[in-house]
């Protein structure tokens, strides 16, 4: 019980302090994410997906007005290849590929609305696989659920690096 209570003192002493939370009267990230404009995200299903995980992660806003950082997000994104069979008939050798690797990468640069200056910025990627089936449908579901895990993942490796820079005293500050 005594130990419990000791925790929260010494881990302030070694510098630890909420990533989230207020701190010695500054607002946590969480409060600064609401003053974010995510605006719309190029690359179709998958810049959608990035803006609404964004949105519902940072607890953005959606719309530009009020807003004091605009997160400008570009996306690109690359399939390949990655299990591939073979079979000979006859004479005729084919070849199919029977499963994708996904990529999807992002270039994310925070700017303060007033200064129009680059407070931050920064590259996430993700990767993701599915697999070729005999139904087309399947395999469509099969992509479209690979593209939607890259986006999550690329969104919240997004809000803990916006996290853990609003976090420090001197972005506090701007």
């Amino acid at each position: 019980m005594f130990a419990a209570m000791l925790l929260p003192a010494a881990t302030s002493a070694c510098g630890f302090h909420p990533l989230y939370g207020e701190m010695d009267g500054r607002p946590g990230a969480q409060a600064v994410f609401a003053a974010v404009y995510v605006p719309p995200i190029e690359l179709e299903n998958a810049g959608y997906e990035v803006r609404n995980d964004l949105l519902d992660l940072l607890h953005a806003t959606s719309q530009p007005q009020g807003a004091l950082y605009d997160l400008q997000v570009n996306l690109a994104d690359h399939s390949e290849g990655v299990g591939i069979q073979s079979e000979t008939i006859g004479n005729v050798k084919e070849v199919e590929i029977t499963r994708y690797n996904y990529t999807l990468s992002a270039a994310y640069s925070v700017v303060d609305r007033k200064t129009r200056q680059v407070v931050t910025k920064g590259t996430a990627n993700s990767l993701s696989a599915y697999d070729v089936v005999a139904s087309p449908y399947a395999t469509l579901v099969a992509q479209q659920d690979a593209q939607a895990r890259t986006a999550q993942d690329i969104a919240r490796q997004i809000q803990m690096r916006l996290a853990v820079f609003f976090a420090q005293p001197a972005a506090a500050s701007k």
